[in-house]
C-alpha cells in the first residue's frame, strides 16, 4: 500500500478528506548531499495543469493539515505537498541534521525530483519560512510566492541551545503531550467534530520512528528567527494571506510582510485564527487561485 508507512493511528482519522489525503501519501527516496542514503520523502499530488502549486506545512505538521485546502486547489491546478526533512511523514535518518540549511536542501533535491519546473509555493506558519528561504536561495524555481501566517520575524527558539539532556528530550515531550491532551480533552468534552479532526491531522506524525530526535535537534537549531533583515530582498510576486484572530503570532508581522515585500498584497481572513488552511479552506483556496490567474 502507498500508505503502509503510516503509524497505525491514522484509522481515528473520520473526514472523507483527511482519509482521501492519507491513502494517496506516497514516499520516494530523494538522494541529497545530506546522506549516503536517499531520503524517504513523503508528498502528494493531486490534479494536472497551470503552474504547479506545492503546499509546505507548519511547525510539527505534516501535509496532513492541507487535507481540506487540496482538493480545492487541485480541481484548478497541479497540486503538491511534501513533508518537510525532520516533518512529518518523510523519513528521519539517524545522523541526519535537521537544521534550516538541511530542510532547505532536502526540500530542493524534492522539487528537483519530483517537480522541476517554477512553482507557485505556499507556505504556513513555519512553513511559510521555509518557503522564504528556499525562494531567496532558488528564485529561479518559484514564480510566485504565498504566505499564509507566516514566520520569518518570529518564530524562532532563541534558548534552544541551551536544552542539554535530558531536559531536552522532557521538553519536547511536554510540547508532545500537550497536544496529545488537547485532543483527548476534546473528544471527551464534546468538541466541535472539525476541530478535533485538525487536532487528528496535526499530531498523527508524532507517532513516526524519530520524531523526538529530530524535533530537539531543530529546536536547538533556533528556528527561522534570523530570516526577518533578508525578507526585503524578495522579489516575487507575493500574497500574505493572515488570520485576523491568530493568538499564536498575533497580527504584527503581516503588517511587516506587507512593507518589506515590494511587489506584495496583504488579505485578513476575518473569523480565522492561526491556521486559515484548515479553518477557511473555501476562502484561502479562492484567494490562492484568483492571485495565480
Amino acid at each position: 500500500m502507498k500508505d503502509d508507512f503510516l503509524p497505525s493511528q491514522v484509522c481515528y482519522l473520520k473526514e472523507a478528506t483527511s482519509i482521501a489525503l492519507a491513502r494517496s501519501i506516497q514516499r520516494q527516496a530523494i538522494a541529497t548531499p545530506l546522506h549516503q542514503q536517499p531520503i524517504a520523502t513523503a508528498f502528494v499530488q493531486q490534479g494536472s495543469g497551470g503552474t504547479p502549486i506545492l503546499l509546505l506545512h507548519g511547525f510539527d505538521s505534516s501535509l496532513l493539515e492541507f487535507s481540506r485546502l487540496i482538493p480545492l486547489l487541485s480541481a484548478h491546478n497541479e497540486t503538491w505537498a511534501i513533508d518537510l526533512l525532520g516533518f512529518g511523514f518523510t523519513e528521519r535518518m539517524a545522523g541526519l541534521s535537521f537544521n534550516q540549511a538541511a530542510i532547505k536542501t532536502h526540500l530542493y533535491y524534492s522539487w528537483k525530483v519530483l517537480i522541476n519546473q517554477p512553482i507557485i509555493i505556499v507556505g504556513c506558519s513555519m512553513g511559510g519560512a521555509a518557503a522564504i528561504d528556499f525562494t531567496l536561495t532558488y528564485p529561479e524555481a518559484v514564480n510566485k510566492l504565498v504566505l499564509i501566517n507566516s514566520m520569518g520575524y518570529t518564530g524562532g527558539f532563541p534558548l534552544g541551545q541551551l536544552l542539554v539532556p535530558p531536559l531536552d528530550f522532557l521538553a519536547v515531550e511536554f510540547w508532545r503531550q500537550r497536544k496529545l491532551q488537547a485532543l483527548n480533552m476534546g473528544s471527551v468534552s464534546g468538541w466541535d467534530e472539525t476541530a478535533l479532526e485538525a487536532l487528528r491531522c496535526v499530531t498523527l506524525h508524532m507517532e513516526m520512528s524519530g520524531w523526538h530526535e529530530a524535533m530537539i535537534v531543530f529546536t536547538k537549531s533556533g528556528g527561522y528567527g534570523w530570516l526577518g533583515n533578508q525578507i526585503d530582498r524578495i522579489d516575487q510576486p507575493t500574497l500574505i494571506l493572515w488570520g485576523e484572530f491568530d493568538a499564536d503570532l498575533g497580527t504584527e508581522d503581516a503588517y511587516k510582510f506587507k512593507r518589506d515585500i515590494a511587489r506584495s498584497q496583504l488579505v485578513w481572513i476575518r473569523n480565522c485564527g492561526h491556521a486559515p488552511q484548515l479553518e477557511q479552506p473555501h476562502i484561502v483556496a479562492e484567494h490562492i487561485l484568483g492571485f495565480i490567474e
